[in-house]
C-alpha cells in the first residue's frame, strides 16, 4: 500500500463505515414489508460487505491468511445452508445464527480478556466492563440459541422443562456471573480461572434462560435471543473500539426488543410471564365430559368442501403451524389460483405469532409466490371475516380459539385471535383433535359452523385441488 493511500485510510474508514451503518439501517426499514424485504436484504448484505472490506484495510491488520481462512470457510457453509436449508426449517436456521452471533461476541471478547491477562494491553474500565458483559450476554445467547434449536428441531422437548427452586438457581447464577464480572473490573488484573469461571456460568444460564419456556413461545424467544446477540455484538465493539460494530449492534439489539414486544402484545401477554410461567409445562387432556360434554363436531369431505369454495364469493385461508409440518404452502397458493379463476376473493389471514418464528407464515407463503397484497395482518382482516363466506384453517390452532375472548380460565384469555368462527363456514384442517401448544381443546371446532376435515393438511389440500377442478 502506498503512502498516499495510507494517508488517506483515517477518512476513509470512518466514511465507509458510516455508508455501512447507513445500509443497515435502510436494510432494517425495508425488511419491514414483505414487498421490499428483498430489497432490505440485499442492502444489508451489502453494507456487511461493505463493512468487512472497510476492516481488512485497517492498517493493524498483518497477516491476511488465516482471515481469509475464515472467509472461505463460513462463506462456503452459509451457502451450502442457504441452499438446503428447507424454508419450514427457517425457525431452527435463526435460532442457530443468533447462537453464532453471539459465541462470536464472546470470543472476541476472550481474545482481548487474554490480551489483557497476559500484560499485552492495558484496557480501560469501560472496556472492561464491556468485556465481560460481552462474556456474559454472548455465552447466553449461544447456548440459548442451541436448546431454542434444539427444541424447533424437535432434540429437546418442546415442553416447558421445570424443576423445584429453578427460578432460584437461574437467579444465583446470574448474580454469581455478574458479581464475578464485578469482581474482575475491581481487580484490574488478569485472572483466568475465575474468567473461565464466568464464561461457565453465562454458558449454564443461556440453558437455564431457555429450558422453562415452551414450543408455544419460541417466536418470542427468537425475537429476544436475536436482541441479545445484537447487544453482545455492540459490546464487543466497545471493546475493539469499532464504532460499526457498536452501531450495528445496538440496531440489532433495538430491532430485536421491538419485535419481542410486538409478539408479546400479540399474545396479549407480558415478557416476564413468557419467560417464566412455564407455559406449555405439561398438556391438559380433553375434557369432553365437562367442558365438553354433549358436543361433537361435524366433519366434512374433500369434496364437499371443494363445492362449498367453488360457490363461494370470498375466502380467507388462515395458515397455521401445521401448513409449516406438511410444507403445503404451494398447495394452497394452487388452489387460491383455482378459485381466483372462479371469480372468488382470496385472501390469506396473518397472525404474528403463527408458526415459529416472527413472519414465519408470511416466509412461507412468500416462498410459495403468494402475491405480497393478499397477505393481510390481523387487525387489518377481522372487521373482514364477518363478510368471508368460508374461512380455511390450515394448521393453526390457538390463534383461532374464540375462548381467548371470553373464558377467563383459558391460559389463552385476552390473546388477540383472528375471529374466523364470525364466517359463515368455516373448514379447519386438522390431523386429529389433539389440543395445540396452549394444551387446550380449541372452541371453534365444535361451532355449529365448522367443519373439520382431518388428515395432512397437504394431502388434504390436493384432494381439494381436485374437487374444485372437478367440479368446474
Amino acid at each position: 500500500m502506498n503512502a498516499e493511500v495510507g494517508g488517506m485510510l483515517p477518512v476513509l474508514i470512518p466514511l465507509a463505515y458510516l455508508v455501512a451503518a447507513s445500509l443497515f439501517i435502510l436494510g432494517l426499514k425495508n425488511l419491514s414489508s414483505p414487498r421490499t424485504a428483498r430489497k432490505g436484504n440485499f442492502m444489508g448484505a451489502g453494507g456487511m460487505l461493505l463493512a468487512i472490506a472497510t476492516t481488512l484495510l485497517h492498517w493493524e491488520i498483518v497477516s491476511f491468511t488465516w482471515i481469509i481462512v475464515g472467509l472461505v470457510i463460513g462463506g462456503v457453509i452459509g451457502f451450502v445452508m442457504a441452499r438446503n436449508v428447507k424454508m419450514t426449517d427457517m425457525p431452527q436456521m435463526v435460532a442457530l445464527l443468533n447462537g453464532f452471533g453471539g459465541g462470536a461476541s464472546a470470543l472476541v471478547a476472550g481474545d482481548e480478556y487474554l490480551r489483557f491477562a497476559m500484560g499485552g494491553m492495558d484496557p480501560t474500565v469501560v472496556a472492561q466492563i464491556t468485556i465481560m458483559l460481552s462474556v456474559i450476554l454472548g455465552g447466553l445467547t449461544f447456548t440459548g440459541s442451541l436448546i431454542a434449536f434444539g427444541k424447533l428441531q424437535g432434540i429437546v422437548t418442546e415442553k416447558a422443562v421445570t424443576y423445584p427452586g429453578s427460578k432460584v438457581v437461574s437467579s444465583l447464577i446470574l448474580m454469581g456471573a455478574v458479581g464475578i464480572g464485578a469482581y474482575l473490573v475491581v481487580l484490574a488484573e488478569g485472572n483466568l480461572q475465575l474468567y473461565l469461571t464466568l464464561n461457565a456460568l453465562a454458558l449454564v444460564l443461556g440453558v437455564l434462560f431457555v429450558i422453562p419456556i415452551g414450543g408455544a413461545d419460541m417466536p418470542v424467544v427468537i425475537a429476544l435471543l436475536n436482541s441479545y446477540s445484537g447487544l453482545a455484538g455492540s459490546m464487543a465493539g466497545f471493546v475493539l473500539n469499532n464504532n460499526l460494530l457498536i452501531i450495528s449492534g445496538a440496531l440489532v439489539g433495538a430491532s430485536g426488543l421491538i419485535l419481542t414486544k410486538i409478539m408479546c402484545d400479540a399474545m396479549n401477554r407480558s415478557l416476564a410471564n413468557v419467560l417464566f410461567s412455564a407455559f406449555g409445562s405439561h398438556v391438559a387432556a380433553v375434557d369432553a365430559v365437562d367442558t365438553y360434554a354433549g358436543k361433537t363436531v361435524t366433519d366434512i369431505s374433500a369434496e364437499d368442501a371443494g363445492i362449498l369454495l367453488t360457490y363461494a364469493s370470498k375466502v380467507v385461508f388462515v395458515p397455521g403451524y401445521g401448513m409449516a409440518v406438511s410444507q403445503a404452502q404451494h398447495q394452497v397458493r394452487e388452489l387460491a389460483e383455482l378459485l381466483e379463476g372462479k371469480g372468488v376473493e382470496v385472501k390469506y389471514a396473518v397472525h404474528p405469532v403463527a408458526g415459529r418464528m416472527p413472519g414465519h407464515m408470511n416466509v412461507l407463503l412468500a416462498e410459495a409466490n403468494v402475491p405480497y397484497p393478499q397477505l393481510v395482518e390481523m387487525d387489518e382482516i377481522n372487521p373482514d371475516l364477518e363478510r368471508t363466506d368460508v374461512a380455511v384453517v390450515i394448521g393453526a390452532n390457538d390463534v383461532v380459539n374464540p375462548a381467548a375472548r371470553h373464558d377467563t380460565t383459558s391460559p389463552i384469555y385476552g390473546m388477540p385471535i383472528l375471529d374466523v368462527d364470525k364466517a359463515k363456514t368455516v373448514i379447519v384442517m386438522k390431523r386429529s383433535m389433539n389440543p395445540g401448544f396452549a394444551g387446550i381443546q380449541n372452541e371453534l371446532f365444535f361451532n355449529d359452523n365448522t367443519r373439520m376435515l382431518f388428515g395432512d393438511a397437504r394431502k388434504s389440500l390436493t384432494d381439494l385441488i381436485h374437487a374444485v377442478k372437478n367440479g368446474a
